[in-house]
C-alpha cells in the first residue's frame, strides 16, 4: 500500500502519462471491484488536470455514483426526491435520475488513506503557495511516510520560503514514521527541535517511545523544548498582564484624579466606562448604515463623542448629586451608587438588557508571532492606547494651568481658594475630565469585553483598588499599580485559577495599605497628610 501511495504521488507531481480517455478511467471506478479499485485510483490520479482530481474528491466524500443503466459513473448531490447529476469529466449537469437508478460507488479505509494522498500530493503540486503551505502543514500532521517521496520532489523545486520551510518540517515527521535508517531520524529530529515550537512535541513524543539511540535524542529533544516552553509561558503571561494592566490604567485613571482631588468615591464611575462603549456602539451603527467605507475609521470618531457624552454626565452628577455633599463620603458613596444604577436601567431601557456588537476595525483584528508569543492587535493597540492616555493627562495636569490649579486643589483645598482658585469649578472641571477618560476607556474596552449594561460594574472596584494601591490622586502611581496587578494576577492564575488569584491580590493590598496607609505614591502637602 506504501508503496503505491508514493506511485500515486510521483505521477501527480509528474502529471502522470496522458491517458486517452478520461471518461473511461474514471467510469471503471464504477465497474471496479473492491479489490481492484486501487489500480483504477492510481489511474484517475495519473491524469493531470483538475477534473480527475474533482472525481477522486467526489469518491472519497461519498457523492460518486454509477448509473446501474449503462454503468456511467457520475457526482450525484440530493435533489428533492432524487439526484442532481453532474459529469465528472466535463463539470456539465446532467440532470436529475432517481435514487434507485444509481448505485453509490463504495470505498474502505485504506482507500481513503489513498485518496487523501493523492489530494496532498496534487496541492504539493499546486501553482498557488497557500494550497501547497496547506499540503505540506497537512502531512506533518498525519506524519505519512508514503508521502516522502512527493514531499522530497516538491522540496527541489520550492521558492517560496515559508512553504520550503513548512515542506522540511513535514519531510522530518515523515521520515520519523518510516523504514529508512537512524542517521536520517537523528537529523530529522535536530531539524523539529530547532524550532522550538510545541506544534513538534506530539511527533517528537511518538518517536520518543521504546528504546534506541533515535528515541533517546527525541525525548532530549523533546524535553529542552517543554523547557524552553516554559519561559515562553511566562512571558506569556506577563503580555497577559500588561494588557490587562492597560484595561485597568484606562478604567482607573480618571478615578485617580477625581478621587484625588474631590475625595468622592464615585460608584458611577463604571457607567461612564459604559456610556463610552454604547457611544461606540451607536457611531458603528450609524456608520454601517450611512458610510460603511468609514468603519475602519469608527473608533477614531468614537473617541471625541464618547469622551464629550461622559463628561457632561460627569458635570451633570457633579452640579446636581455630589457637589450638595461634599464633605459626607458616605452620602456620596450611597448617593452615587444610585446614579449607577439608575444609568444601568437607562440604557436597558434604550438598547435592551442583551449585549450588543462592536465591531473591530481591520487594523485592530488579526495577531502575530514573536517567537512563541501570541499578540492579538486589539491587544496591542489597547495598550499603546491607554499609554497615549496616561502621559496625554500627565501633560495636561504638569504643563497647563489647569493641571496646575488641580493640583493646588489636591494638595490643599483651602489655601487653594484662599489664593482665588474657583475651587468649584476645578472640581467640576476635574470631575468633567475624569468621566471624560472612563468615556474613552470604555471606547478600547469595547474592543475585548462584552457591551452590556452591566460593563462598569466589573471594573469599578478593580479601579479603586488600582487608586488605593498606587497612592490616591497620584498618576504614576496609578500606572505602576495597573500594570503591577495585572501581572500579578496572570502569573498567579496558572498556579492557583482566576478567582483565588484575584483573593490573593485582595489580600495582598489589604496587607499592604495597612503598612503604608497612602499607597505606593503619596501626595505631598499640608491638606493630603491631614
Amino acid at each position: 500500500m506504501r508503496r503505491l501511495i508514493a506511485a500515486v504521488l510521483l505521477l501527480l507531481l509528474a502529471g502522470g502519462p496522458a491517458l486517452a480517455d478520461l471518461r473511461q478511467a474514471v467510469n471503471a471506478l464504477g465497474q471496479a471491484k473492491l479489490a481492484d479499485m486501487e489500480q483504477a485510483i492510481k489511474t484517475v490520479a495519473a491524469e493531470p488536470g483538475e477534473a480527475s482530481q474533482k472525481a477522486l474528491d467526489a469518491l472519497g466524500d461519498g457523492s460518486l455514483y454509477v448509473r446501474k443503466a449503462d454503468r456511467q459513473v457520475f457526482i450525484a448531490v440530493p435533489a428533492g426526491d432524487g439526484l442532481a447529476l453532474t459529469d465528472p469529466v466535463t463539470g456539465e449537469a446532467a440532470g436529475v435520475a432517481p435514487k434507485s437508478d444509481l448505485s453509490k460507488i463504495k470505498i474502505n479505509n485504506a482507500l481513503r488513506r489513498l485518496l487523501k494522498a493523492a489530494a496532498g500530493g496534487s496541492e504539493l503540486a499546486s501553482a498557488d503557495p497557500a494550497k501547497r503551505l496547506s499540503a505540506a502543514q497537512a502531512v506533518l500532521k498525519s506524519r505519512d511516510a508514503a508521502a516522502l517521496p512527493a514531499l522530497e520532489e516538491a522540496l527541489g523545486k520550492e521558492t517560496d520560503a515559508t512553504v520550503k520551510s513548512a515542506l522540511e518540517l513535514a519531510r522530518a515527521a515523515a521520515i520519523l514514521s518510516s523504514d529508512r535508517p537512524d542517521d536520517a531520524k537523528l537529523a530529522a529530529i535536530s531539524t523539529l527541535a530547532a524550532t522550538g515550537s510545541r506544534d513538534v512535541l506530539p511527533i517528537l513524543a511518538t518517536a520518543g517511545q521504546g528504546e534506541g539511540v533515535v528515541a533517546d535524542s527525541a525525548r532530549r529533544a523533546a524535553s529542552g523544548i517543554e523547557a524552553t516552553l516554559a519561559y515562553w509561558n511566562v512571558a506569556q503571561n506577563v503580555w497577559y498582564g500588561i494588557s490587562l494592566g492597560s484595561v485597568l490604567l484606562l478604567a482607573a485613571i480618571g478615578l485617580a484624579i477625581t478621587f484625588g482631588v474631590m475625595g468622592v468615591i464615585n460608584m458611577a464611575h463604571g457607567e461612564m466606562v459604559m456610556l463610552g462603549a454604547y457611544t461606540t456602539f451607536v457611531v458603528q451603527e450609524l456608520i454601517r448604515a450611512r458610510a460603511p467605507g468609514l468603519f475602519d475609521a469608527s473608533l477614531l470618531i468614537a473617541l471625541p463623542l464618547a469622551f464629550l457624552v461622559a463628561a457632561l454626565m460627569g458635570m451633570l452628577i457633579e452640579r446636581t448629586v455630589i457637589r450638595p455633599l461634599y464633605g459626607r463620603p458616605l452620602e456620596t458613596l450611597l448617593a452615587t451608587w444610585g446614579v449607577s444604577l439608575i444609568l444601568q436601567q437607562g440604557v436597558r431601557m434604550i438598547f435592551g438588557p442583551t449585549n450588543r456588537e462592536v465591531g473591530n476595525p481591520s487594523w485592530a483584528s488579526g495577531a502575530f508571532e514573536l517567537g512563541q508569543l501570541s499578540i492579538t492587535y486589539n491587544r496591542l493597540w489597547l495598550v499603546l492606547f491607554s499609554l497615549a492616555v496616561f502621559f496625554a493627562l500627565y501633560l495636561l495636569l504638569n504643563k497647563t494651568v489647569f493641571g496646575l490649579h488641580v493640583r493646588a486643589v489636591t494638595q490643599n483645598r483651602r489655601m487653594a481658594s484662599a489664593i482665588g482658585i474657583r475651587t468649584p469649578w476645578i472640581g467640576a472641571l476635574t470631575f468633567a475630565v475624569g468621566s471624560g477618560i472612563a468615556g474613552i476607556a470604555g471606547v478600547g474596552l469595547s474592543q475585548i469585553d462584552n457591551v452590556s449594561p452591566d460593563l462598569g460594574q466589573g471594573y469599578s472596584i478593580d479601579s479603586f483598588m488600582v487608586v488605593v494601591f498606587g497612592g490616591v490622586g497620584s498618576l504614576w502611581g496609578t500606572l505602576v499599580a495597573s500594570m503591577t496587578l495585572g501581572i500579578v494576577n496572570k502569573l498567579l492564575e496558572p498556579f492557583a485559577g482566576a478567582v483565588l488569584g484575584k483573593i490573593l491580590v485582595l489580600v495582598f493590598i489589604i496587607l499592604f495599605i495597612q503598612k503604608r496607609p497612602r499607597g505606593l505614591f503619596a501626595l505631598k502637602g499640608r491638606f493630603v497628610e491631614t
